[in-house]
C-alpha cells in the first residue's frame, strides 16, 4: 500500500513539469517521478551527485552499476547526458540554474518552512544537498505522504524539527491533495485526489489554508502504475 502511495503522489507531482525546465530530483520518492514524464514534455533531469540526462528506471537486469543516482539507485541517462564532479554539480544547484527541485519531507508548515534532514534523538545520515536545494532551486516541490506513520499530519501549522529552509516551499503534493503557496494568500487547496472529499483534507492538516474557486475533486490518482513509463531496455 505505501508503494502504491508513492506512485500517485509521483504520478500527479510529474503533471507540475513544464517543457525545457531543469530539475533535480531529491532521494526516495521524488527518484519516481523520472518514470512519469508526461509525453511531449521534454526536461532534463540532474542528479546531485553528479549526472545530467536522467532517463526512467532500467529495466530489471538492465542496470549498470556505474550508473546511479544520489540514494545509490540505478539510473539511465538519455543521449546527451554526462557525469561530472559534485562540485560542478553543486555549482549549478546554489548557481540558480535549476528550475525546479522535489524533495520528501518530515514536516512543513504554514509559513513553507521544511524540516527534512534529522529527527532529533535518533541518527543521522547526513545533510546531503537539500538545504542547498531549497535556497537554490526557482520552484521547490515537497512530495510527502500525508501523515507520518503514527497519523499525524506532516502540514503543520509550525515544524518542531530542525529546518532545512525557512519559507522555501511553493508547492505541496500528497497523496490526498495539492497544496500551492501564494504571496498575499498563503496556502491554497487546488486538487483533491480520488476518494477523497474537502472534509477528509480538513481533518488531517493542521495548517491553515484557503480552497481554490476551481479546486479539482477526484484530480488523480487510481490505476497510476499503468501510466508509468516502461523501464529503459538494455543497450
Amino acid at each position: 500500500m505505501a508503494q502504491d502511495l508513492k506512485q500517485i503522489i509521483a504520478a500527479r507531482a510529474a503533471r507540475e513539469l513544464k517543457d525545457g525546465q531543469i530539475i533535480n530530483l531529491g532521494i526516495g520518492l521524488p527518484t519516481l517521478i523520472a518514470n512519469y514524464v508526461p509525453p511531449g514534455v521534454d526536461v532534463i533531469i540532474q542528479t546531485e551527485n553528479g549526472a545530467i540526462g536522467v532517463g526512467p528506471r532500467p529495466q530489471h537486469g538492465c542496470e549498470d552499476t556505474d550508473r546511479r543516482n544520489a540514494g545509490n539507485q540505478p539510473i539511465t541517462l538519455l543521449p546527451g547526458g554526462c557525469y561530472f564532479d559534485s562540485c560542478t554539480s553543486f555549482a549549478m544547484i546554489r548557481g540558480g540554474h535549476t528550475d525546479a527541485t522535489f524533495l520528501g519531507t518530515l514536516q512543513v508548515d504554514e509559513e513553507g518552512n521544511i524540516a527534512n534532514w534529522i529527527v532529533p534523538g535518533k541518527m543521522l545520515a547526513g545533510m546531503g544537498g537539500a538545504m542547498d536545494l531549497v535556497t537554490g532551486a526557482k520552484i521547490v516541490h515537497i512530495v510527502t505522504e500525508h501523515c507520518s506513520k503514527d497519523g499525524a499530519s506532516k502540514l503543520m501549522k509550525a515544524c518542531t524539527f530542525p529546518l532545512t529552509g525557512a519559507k522555501e516551499a511553493d508547492v505541496i503534493i500528497t497523496e490526498r491533495a495539492v497544496f500551492r503557496r501564494w504571496p498575499g494568500k498563503g496556502w491554497v487547496l487546488e486538487d483533491v485526489a480520488v476518494g477523497h472529499t474537502l472534509a477528509d483534507i480538513a481533518a488531517c492538516t493542521d495548517f491553515a489554508y484557503a480552497v481554490a474557486d476551481d479546486v479539482k475533486l477526484d484530480a488523480y490518482g487510481g490505476g497510476v502504475e499503468e501510466s508509468a513509463q516502461p523501464g529503459a531496455a538494455c543497450v
